[in-house]
């Protein structure tokens, strides 16, 4: 009799989020049957199922604040358990659950499918002290939301704890939860492609205006998902004048959107974080200077990288940034924010140079020293791509992932 393929399911609703590569890697074997779970439409991956779930309008939310975000993660959680029932009824029962539980969407996972092995990933779980929560000025600490931080994690309480193994992507990212899900959490990054993310001499970036830069100019880059205080985009627009004022051959090129990832809304009627900070910024004749390109295409993200003669990287002590590796992995000379997350993969003056996150004339004094020192950024540059390879090359974590997946399926 033939046995029937391993099902191994994948749960992120928007797909394919962390697991792009490891769910690739594992629908190329055809022992595997590789379903992905998600409510995103429009995305499919070679040799993967697709399922989706309805999210339903959700009911009007509890008058006590506090119990918001359970509101929201069971709402989530309901919809991926009624999915689960009408995957079941098709024949689709993992045997393995693979589930980002940030949203809710692991929450039931293990009552819709008991008999299956669950791994969680472990991305963030909140603290009072020593992460986001009060790190900024901008935010200060309050009970009300070192309270709301507590119960945002009861979602992630209950679905790690129904788990039978986690992963987390960095050290630090696992030191952050309770001993006893560490104590079930193993550290394997999702993985680089730093043959495509690899230094090029010939590279080129086109701006807006129709100007072609290359490696010869002065170009100086600051990257996020979206511009806002948690990637700290309020010292960059600090610095800005003073970059202008000190590098007056420089472009500057930012790269970002104008949504929210994890800072709270900007006050001041503000629609994003960029108006706010931005708004009664005078950089004189020197704004010409400065080009704001929205989010890019990975390629013309990479080209920007492959160009750049200073990279900042600002982040709160949170989740660490793919582009901060992926500018190491392109060869980029970085000058960081000295957090925690960070110096897990900077060590300054070897691989990149370090700053306090709010001290915006360190930041300036350090992008000047790297472009005015050849011999110090070539330094930079080679040893943060080797630091790329030798510990985040996409090869080899997935072949951690792998091992880890298999160790999984036999306990």
């Amino acid at each position: 009799m033939t046995k029937q393929p391993t099902t191994i399911l994948f749960v992120h609703q928007n797909m394919p989020g962390q697991f792009r590569h490891l769910a690739a890697e594992l629908a190329k074997n055809p022992a595997y049957r590789v379903v992905f779970l998600t409510r995103r439409e429009g995305v499919t991956m070679p040799n993967i199922v697709t399922a989706r779930y309805a999210l339903p309008e959700a009911p009007p939310p509890p008058a006590e604040p506090l119990v918001r975000s359970i509101a929201q993660s069971a709402h989530f959680g309901s919809a991926v358990a009624k999915a689960a029932v009408d995957m079941t009824k098709k024949n689709i029962v993992p045997d393995l659950i693979i589930a980002h539980p940030g949203w809710g969407e692991a929450l039931f996972l293990r009552d819709a499918w008991p008999k299956a092995k669950i791994v969680t990933y472990a991305e963030y779980y909140y603290q009072a002290y020593d992460g986001d929560i009060g790190f900024d000025p901008l935010f200060p600490r309050t009970l009300q939301g070192v309270c709301n931080a507590r119960i945002m994690n009861a979602n992630l309480l209950l679905s790690h704890e129904a788990a039978d193994a986690m992963i987390s992507p960095t050290h630090w990212q696992k030191s952050r939860h309770p001993q006893f899900l560490q104590d079930k959490t193993t550290v394997i990054f999702d993985g680089i492609d730093t043959e495509r993310a690899a230094p090029r001499a010939d590279a080129t970036f086109t701006l807006g205006n129709g100007q072609v830069l290359t490696a010869k100019d002065e170009v100086i880059t600051y990257v996020a998902r979206n511009l806002e205080p948690h990637r700290g985009f309020h010292v960059f627009v600090e610095a800005l004048p003073k970059l202008l004022a000190a590098r007056p051959n420089a472009r500057i090129i930012v790269v970002g959107g104008d949504e929210r990832s994890y800072s709270p809304p900007p006050r001041g009627g503000h629609d994003s974080w960029r108006s706010a900070l931005m708004n009664g910024v005078d950089l004189g004749q020197a704004a010409d200077r400065v080009h704001f390109v929205g989010k890019l295409a990975y390629a013309d993200y990479l080209s920007l990288l492959q160009i750049s003669g200073a990279h900042l990287y600002l982040t709160y002590p949170f989740v660490l940034s793919w582009s901060c590796l992926e500018a190491m992995s392109a060869g980029c000379a970085i000058v960081a924010s000295d957090t925690a997350p960070v110096a897990e993969v900077i060590t300054h003056e070897q691989n990149g140079l370090l700053v306090p996150f709010f001290d915006s004339s360190a930041l300036v004094a350090s992008v000047c020293r790297i472009l005015d020192d050849p011999a110090l950024s070539q330094k930079l540059r080679q040893s943060a791509r080797q630091t790329a390879i030798s510990r985040y090359n996409l090869a080899d974590c997935l072949k951690q992932q792998l091992a880890f997946v298999n160790s999984v399926l036999a306990t």
